[in-house]
């Protein structure tokens, strides 16, 4: 596994592959790999000749008051589990690399990052879809994996490579979970042993609204009841948002119909957790 920090040779490097016909894979990541980087990194060496995996906690994507300096690193480590998973290269550049001062561009996409995780972090997606038009140009990969449980960066990602018309392929890889139900998240590690012992009532309440849909409940204000009811458990939590929304456009739903996102986001002290599931109704 080749280890690359400067822009200027993973870009080199990216090229010269390219030159020799082979197709490239990437995963974007933030570090503190766990089993859902690991499975996106697997569905990129699927899917493609070289994987590539980078790590950078993107500061414009962290709003001044979140948790940009506690956010978990551990490269040695990460390093370790990428090169046990067969990563072809890992791309680990500086905050100075990447935002070479003074910086002055940023991309935006309308609408769909204001809602949701947009509403409650306002700068969020800004960061988001800048970092990743970056590391397209850099890595150049002709298919990028990312997260369902990020369903709403994924959505707003597809939507700026159409746009913007990237010469990449999106897929999106499935929520991997522990075995009680909760998502994993590097920022699982924050949780104390009595939050992570509520924290699965995140997935459960998704799965009692799963239910109610599938016995042919469609008032979207019911299904929202539902999970309330199931996230009044979690004694320590406070729900940051649940929204019902058509995924095209994650406008809300007043009536179930077509593919369907149940996103939700709760606060446990300061970790603030997401989760989500996709119906076809």
């Amino acid at each position: 596994m080749q280890i690359l920090r400067s822009i200027a040779e993973m870009q080199r490097t990216a090229e010269a592959l390219r030159q020799e016909g082979k197709t490239i894979g990437f995963v974007p990541t933030m570090g503190y790999l766990h089993e859902g980087h690991l499975s996106l990194l697997r569905r990129a060496r699927e899917l493609s000749d070289i994987s590539v995996l980078s790590i950078f906690v993107n500061p414009t994507q962290f709003a001044p008051n979140e948790d940009l300096e506690r956010y978990p690193r551990d490269f040695a480590r990460d390093e370790a589990l990428a090169r046990r998973e067969g990563c072809d290269i890992l791309f680990y550049p500086s905050v100075e690399e990447m935002y070479p001062k003074p910086y002055r561009t940023y991309v935006t996409v309308e609408d769909i990052t204001r809602v949701l995780c947009g509403k409650s972090r306002p700068t969020h997606f800004r960061g988001v879809t800048t970092v990743v038009s970056k590391l397209f140009n850099i890595v150049k990969p002709h298919v990028a994996v990312f997260g369902q449980k990020d369903a709403q960066q994924a959505i707003v990602i597809k939507q700026m490579v159409r746009d913007l018309n990237f010469d990449v392929k999106i897929e999106v890889g499935p929520i991997m979970r522990e075995p009680d139900g909760l998502a994993l998240s590097s920022r699982n590690v924050y949780l104390s042993p009595q939050e992570r012992e509520q924290a699965p009532l995140l997935y459960q309440s998704l799965l009692k609204a799963k239910e109610h849909i599938e016995k042919g409940e469609r008032d979207a204000g019911r299904i929202r009841k539902v999970v309330e009811d199931v996230l009044k458990k979690a004694t320590l939590a406070r729900v940051d948002y649940i929204e019902i929304v058509d995924t095209r456009d994650l406008k809300p739903l007043q009536t179930l119909q077509g593919e369907v996102l149940i996103a939700l986001a709760v606060y446990f002290g300061n970790t603030r957790l997401i989760d989500n599931i996709m119906i076809n109704v």
